[in-house]
C-alpha cells in the first residue's frame, strides 16, 4: 500500500510506493566511467601533486600524506567579496559569490572510496573536515560550510579518485535554513535526539548503532536506501563535536556504505554533512545524509516536488542492517 510520509526536516511529503520496485531495471548501477579521458595521470594520486595547487593541509607521516586538502581549480565560490544582493530588474536578483571551495582527497589509494578505507583513515577524513570547517569559520564574511562527497558520475563526480568538497559560503543555503526552521518548530527537545530515541524504540529502521552514533533509513526516506547518520551527543556544530563522535561517524559511514555496495551493488551516492551555521547554536543537531543514486527523478517528482520512493525504509534497513562487531 502506498503512503505519504512527512519529512520533518524539510516539511516535504514523500510517497512510499514499493510496488514500483518491481519494474524492470529499477535500480541504476554505475555505467559510464567518471572521467571521459583516463589517459592522463590522476591529479590526486601520490607523485602527481604538481597537478593541483599547493596543499592547504596534509595529514600523515612526514614525507607522505594520507589525506590532502587543496584549493579547487574550478571553484563555485572564491574571493573575499561580502555578500551583497543586487536587484537588476523586477525579476532579476543576483548576489556576489565570494567564499572558499576546496577539494578533500580521501586517501592516496586511487580506489580508496569511503567504504574501502580503514576505520583509522575514515577518522582522519572526519578530522580534516572538522579542521577545515573550523578554519572557514574564522574568515570574515563567511557564514556556513558545506562538506560533500560525490561518488560516481551519476552523483556528480568528475574525477575518479575518491574525494570530497568543502565549500565556505557567505550565505546560508535554503536547504539548511529550512532544516533550522524545522528544528525550531519541533514541539519537543531536539528533533534528531527524539528521532534516535524513537527509531531505537521501534527498531525497524536502524541499520547501525554504537555508543556514539546511530544510522537509520529514516521513516520519511525520499529515495531508496537513503540513510541518516546521527551522532548521539547533541551538538549543533560538526567542528565543535568531540573527536570520538567524529571517529564514530566516520566508522558508521564506512560500514553502511560497504553494506550498500554488498547488498545493492556498485551504485553512485552523495554524502552530505549538515552542520549549523558558524554563529548559530540552538536549535540544531549536526548530521549526515547519504543519498544513493539508484533511481532517477521523473516528471511527477520534478513537477510537484513530491518524491516517490519505491523501497520502503523498513525494507531497506532490513537489507542493510549491520551487527556491530564486539569490542
Amino acid at each position: 500500500m502506498n503512503q505519504l510520509r512527512l519529512d520533518p526536516l524539510t516539511g516535504c511529503w514523500v510517497v512510499v510506493s514499493v510496488d514500483r520496485a518491481e519494474r524492470p531495471a529499477a535500480f541504476l548501477q554505475r555505467s559510464a566511467p567518471v572521467q571521459a579521458d583516463t589517459s592522463r595521470p590522476c591529479p590526486f594520486c601520490p607523485g602527481n601533486e604538481e597537478s593541483t595547487p599547493p596543499a592547504l593541509e596534509t595529514y600523515g607521516a612526514s614525507g607522505s600524506w594520507l589525506v590532502r586538502v587543496v584549493p579547487n581549480l574550478y571553484p563555485a565560490f572564491e574571493g573575499d567579496q561580502p555578500f551583497v544582493v543586487e536587484h537588476r530588474g523586477p525579476i532579476f536578483t543576483q548576489a556576489t559569490a565570494g567564499g572558499i571551495h576546496e577539494v578533500l582527497v580521501l586517501s592516496p589509494d586511487h580506489n580508496g572510496a569511503w567504504d574501502r578505507i580503514s576505520e583509522e583513515q575514515a577518522g582522519l577524513v572526519m578530522a580534516a573536515i572538522r579542521d577545515r570547517v573550523e578554519e572557514h569559520s574564522t574568515v570574515p564574511g563567511l557564514r556556513y560550510s558545506q562538506a560533500i562527497v560525490n561518488a560516481g558520475r551519476e552523483a556528480g563526480a568528475s574525477v575518479e579518485h575518491p574525494h570530497g568538497q568543502l565549500l565556505g559560503m557567505s550565505f546560508v543555503p535554503r536547504e539548511l535554513a529550512e532544516e533550522q526552521a524545522r528544528f525550531a518548530r519541533f514541539a519537543g527537545s531536539c528533533l534528531l535526539c527524539t528521532t534516535v530515541d524513537a527509531e531505537e524504540s521501534e527498531g525497524h529502521r536502524v541499520i547501525f548503532a554504537d555508543e556514539r552514533v546511530v544510522v537509520v533509513c529514516p521513516f520519511w526516506s525520499a529515495t531508496p536506501y537513503e540513510m541518516l547518520v546521527i551522532p548521539r551527543g547533541h551538538c549543533p556544530h560538526l567542528h565543535r563535536s568531540p573527536t570520538d563522535d567524529l571517529v564514530s561517524v566516520g566508522r558508521g559511514l564506512k560500514v553502511c556504505l560497504r553494506q550498500l555496495k554488498e547488498q545493492v551493488g556498485d551504485v553512485a551516492y552523495n554524502i552530505v554533512f549538515h552542520s549549523a551555521p558558524y554563529r548559530v547554536n540552538e536549535p540544531f543537531h549536526w548530521h549526515v545524509h547519504i543519498w544513493p543514486k539508484v533511481t532517477t527523478r521523473a516528471g511527477f517528482e520534478m513537477g510537484t516536488g513530491v518524491a516517490i520512493n519505491i523501497v520502503a525504509p523498513e525494507q531497506a534497513a532490513e537489507q542493510l542492517r549491520v551487527a556491530v562487531p564486539a569490542g
